[in-house]
């Protein structure tokens, strides 16, 4: 992914002569009236140039005046105030439709240069400068080193891609939902502070992904740590605050406009949800936003429907390189998204016609998982990651802040150490030639051979289901549940001996007849009835090709 300089990128040719009309935005924005106001950017006006602005644009009433000097409001904060913040200070309704358009004019003549990044999903996408400011750190950089699909990329050889990307292409979708909205509904007051924040979230919401991505917190955590109810949006949250304060980004927030307590809040809050405070007893759980905009915590990460941007980014990113077809168009998504009230609370809605869509989207989610995700030899080869991992823990020093060590499960405390955390530690064991690393060193060396822990087999809980809803002709669920038993040793005996007790488990437990279980031990299979069933179509002998298409 390359990118490069707005600025250059945009540059316009010289006037072919003096009487050219036309002028670089830098140029416009100089033709203010007051030359001591426009002699730097808004943001870097103090309080006494925002009122010369004022005074020179014709708002001329010195309580108005006074009224911006009481409330402090200097260059970054007067750029984009809100019609709701402008009633809070007592400004009349008529004066404040007029300073709003008298700062859009501003606003409009004193652009961010936005820089462009190349993206093989997208296209050219343009990033606004804090944004860019948020990339350029190590806390992101390292996002570069941590695959997206994990062990995948062992099983499709195009599935290299990384988390980096990835939260480009969030980012850069949360602004492009956001601002058809606001294009569409003026009436729902977005403002530059809430597509900032927005977009921000979508950039930091992986910030908290552990080596191979969810093999660390869906694998590899809940072994090492039995009982941890530990998520990665966890750490997400705890790396973006050690993002903002590392690098000493809060006074660059505050420049281009944000509140540092409520802005901060309302970005953690997309990521990882609610925060939970002792005083927490309103109705409305966030403190980042009112509930009149409630519908903004549903572009990021929806928790209500389960419909949002970075869905849509790792569906189109996924399928691009794993060769896969992506049927969802969340372009023809965006094109008929509204706020909608149900049942009193704003939701982000689309049409009613657009539930064949929306199912599309579902069943891309259910295909990825199935074919990919899951894939069986993909699953093996994280679960001997994760196998080398424990057995390399207490033997991994990371540097932590204080001069503290810690090791592969401790470092997710640590946000200095686990910034130092990435898919590097599989080279790092792989390479080792420390005595305690040996056994973890022989697991990863399998995996180079392809010696792998053979697959036994699969079998899933019985449901009953019934088809509601939309459409008889659509699934009520796109998810299901299956279960699979792997062996590590590579003996003939000991794999035809666990597939046995592997079907005996399934027919004490009312399970599903495990594909190949009738094979391996047919002395097993008459005890479970529903299991000798002889459909129509497997008259003819072709039981067996259904298995093999299963």
């Amino acid at each position: 992914m390359s990118s490069s300089n707005g600025e250059g990128a945009f540059k316009r040719p010289r006037p072919a002569s003096p009487g050219n009309v036309f002028h670089t935005p830098e140029k416009r924005g100089s033709a203010c009236r007051d030359p001591d106001s426009c002699r730097s950017h808004p943001r870097d006006w103090g309080i006494e140039q925002v009122c010369n602005f004022l005074r020179s644009s014709g708002f001329e009433d010195p309580e108005l005046l006074r009224c911006f000097r009481e409330k402090n409001i200097a260059g970054s904060s007067f750029l984009y105030l809100t019609e709701s913040e402008l009633e809070e200070m007592g400004i009349e309704t008529g004066v404040r439709q007029n300073l709003l358009n008298c700062l859009s004019k501003l606003v409009q003549r004193h652009v961010d240069i936005m820089k462009v990044f190349n993206d093989p999903i997208h296209g050219h996408i343009e990033m606004h400068p804090l944004l860019v400011r948020i990339i350029d750190t190590p806390q992101f950089q390292r996002l570069r080193y941590i695959k997206q699909l994990g062990g995948c990329y062992y099983v499709f050889p195009g599935a290299s891609h990384n988390r980096f990307e990835h939260s480009l292409g969030v980012s850069y979708l949360a602004g492009r939902l956001i601002r058809a909205l606001q294009k569409r509904q003026p009436e729902l007051d977005i403002n530059q502070r809430d597509i900032l924040c927005v977009q921000i979230a979508g950039l930091c919401h992986d910030l908290g992904h552990g080596p191979f991505s969810h093999m660390y917190d869906k694998r590899f955590i809940p072994r090492v740590c039995s009982g941890t109810e530990w998520k990665h949006e966890v750490a997400s949250v705890k790396m973006f605050e050690y993002l903002i304060d590392s690098n000493d980004l809060r006074p660059v927030l505050e420049y281009y406009g944000l509140k540092l307590d409520k802005d901060i809040d309302f970005i953690k809050e997309q990521i990882a949800g609610p925060i939970k405070t002792e005083n927490n007893s309103s109705s409305w759980p966030y403190r980042g936003r009112p509930e009149e905009k409630g519908f903004l915590y549903e572009i990021v990460a929806n928790k209500t429907s389960g419909i949002d941007v970075d869905k849509w980014d790792y569906f189109a990113r996924d399928c691009h390189h794993l060769g896969f077809k992506n049927t969802f168009d969340y372009v023809r998504f965006v094109k008929f998204a509204r706020v909608c009230e149900f049942e009193k609370k704003k939701h982000i809605c689309t049409r009613d016609k657009e539930a064949g869509n929306l199912y599309d989207m579902f069943h891309a989610r259910n295909s990825l998982h199935r074919r990919a995700y899951q894939h069986k030899i993909s699953n093996i080869i994280e679960t001997m990651i994760t196998d080398a991992f424990l057995k390399a823990n207490q033997y991994i020093s990371i540097k932590g802040s204080g001069g503290k060590t810690y090791n592969i499960a401790t470092a997710r405390e640590d946000m200095e150490a686990y910034t130092k955390l990435t898919d590097e530690i599989f080279l790092r064991i792989l390479h080792s030639d420390q005595p305690e690393l040996k056994e973890a060193r022989e697991i990863l060396c399998k995996i180079k051979r392809r010696d792998l822990y053979k697959y036994l087999g699969q079998t899933q809980p019985k449901e009953d289901m019934e088809i509601t809803k939309v459409s008889k002709l659509l699934p009520e669920k796109f998810e299901e549940q299956q279960i699979r038993v792997y062996c590590k040793t590579a003996d003939e005996d000991t794999i035809c001996d666990a597939k046995k007790y592997f079907v005996q488990w399934c027919i004490d437990n009312n399970f599903t007849e495990p594909q190949d279980g009738d094979i391996v031990a047919p002395e097993l299979t008459p005890m479970k009835p529903d299991w000798n069933v002889v459909k129509d179509e497997e008259k003819d002998g072709s039981k067996t090709n259904r298995r093999l298409l299963f």
